[in-house]
């Protein structure tokens, strides 16, 4: 494979996860190339908001991956596994125009 030295790439499967009629995905990264917290990696996630990473399990197996991320977010509610964008400025008042 023509890979840069520095890309990771992966094999994912996916799992669904509905809790209290939310659905989150966990996707199991199995290790192909690159440095990664072990040979596979399970990640919840909302196809675009990934969550923290103490919520994400790693192990030597897709099975063990997965159980690690299970226990890491059992009891928890999902809107407690993702990152809470930082307010930003507030946006900037329009100012009158004189009549």
């Amino acid at each position: 494979m023509e890979l840069h030295v520095n890309d990771i790439l992966t094999r994912i499967t996916r799992y669904n996860l509905i809790r209290k009629g939310r659905m989150i995905y966990i996707d199991v990264h199995q290790k192909i190339q690159g440095n990664l917290a072990g040979d596979y990696i399970a990640v919840p996630n909302l196809v675009n908001i990934v969550a923290k990473p103490e919520h994400q399990g790693a192990g030597d197996s897709e099975q063990m991956a997965l159980e690690s991320c299970l226990k890491k977010i059992k009891g928890l509610n999902i809107e407690d596994l993702f990152p809470v964008a930082a307010p930003g400025p507030a946006p900037a008042k329009p100012e009158a125009k004189p009549e």
